[in-house]
């Protein structure tokens, strides 16, 4: 049962703590590859995940203020209650929320900067930027059908490898591998909210695939990402890029199968709980994926 806006801090509400795992998780699954591969610098991972859960946070508040202003968030909301239009905050209180944990997330770029050279600086900055265009700015690529590409570039590519570059130095081609399934089923959690939000959205312009292409898509889209999660592992397994250990994931399978089911069965506000199970999803796949990097296995 969602909590009632006047029984949660509104800051709290704002920072959507269901939507960190998608922070998080690649954040693990860099460190577990970095572990196995004998190169972890642990204040670095640490910085790495205080950096990656702010700059969330941070992006969370520019998209509750953006959609506010742009009209994507009214009155016939159906998803989870955003603090801007509830007026539970303003939007200058949310302004400040945003770039206050964007500038705290630079302060843990600014160590690994110094631990990790200058590409460290273009990666934070880009992330920075991605959060915020991603509903604010003269052409907000969510509003383009460009949000799942950029989730799954940024959530799942640039998180894994950043991480393990900021500890060693280089990219791997495991840490490479293991970031495209952590991607795929962040970019799930965002098709079960544009799934959601296909008639406010159509009213508010934002052309989402969802919008775009109609419902179905939206459920085949999750079907696929979903699938291909799993393939990646299982063939990088069997071809030796992935651990044996990581086929592990494959026992969530199931689980995964039947949100699927439950998001093609239900609509509205129904689908609020499986935005919330979808990153919890996405947070069992990545604990087991890093124990099954970490896992010493061999055939």
């Amino acid at each position: 049962m969602q909590a009632s806006p006047t029984a949660v801090n509104p800051w709290i509400l704002a920072m959507r703590l269901r939507t960190l795992p998608a922070a998080a998780v690649p954040v693990v699954v860099g460190g577990a590859v970095a572990y196995r591969e004998n190169v972890l610098q642990p204040l670095p991972l640490v910085a790495a995940l205080i950096g990656a859960l702010l700059i969330q946070i941070g992006a969370n508040f520019a998209n509750d203020l953006f959609d506010f202003q742009k009209g994507a968030d009214t009155a016939e909301r159906v998803g989870p209650v955003r603090v801007t239009q509830a007026g539970l905050l303003t939007p200058k209180q949310v302004g400040f929320g945003a770039v206050m944990a964007f500038l705290l997330a630079s302060l843990c770029g600014l160590y690994l900067i110094w631990f990790s050279g200058w590409p460290v600086a273009v990666i934070g900055v880009l992330s920075i930027i991605s959060a915020v265009l991603y509903v604010g700015g003269p052409i907000p690529y969510g509003y383009r059908g460009l949000g799942e590409f950029f989730v799954i570039l940024f959530f799942g590519v640039v998180a894994v490898c950043g991480t393990y570059f900021v500890q060693a130095l280089k990219v791997s081609p495991m840490a490479a591998i293991a970031s495209i399934p952590i991607g795929f089923l962040c970019a799930n959690i965002l098709v079960v909210n544009n799934v959601r939000d296909i008639e406010t959205d159509r009213v508010a312009d934002k052309r989402t695939l969802a919008v775009q292409f109609g419902r179905d898509f939206g459920l085949h889209e999750y079907a696929t990402m979903l699938l291909l999660s799993h393939a990646i592992v299982l063939v990088a397994a069997i071809a030796g890029l992935l651990p044996i250990g990581s086929l592990i994931v494959l026992l969530t399978l199931p689980y995964g199968w039947k949100l699927y089911k439950r998001l093609e069965s239900l609509t509205g506000p129904a689908l609020n709980p499986i935005l919330g199970a979808s990153a919890q999803y996405e947070l069992l796949f990545g604990a087991l994926l890093s124990i099954g990097i970490l896992l010493p296995i061999q055939f």
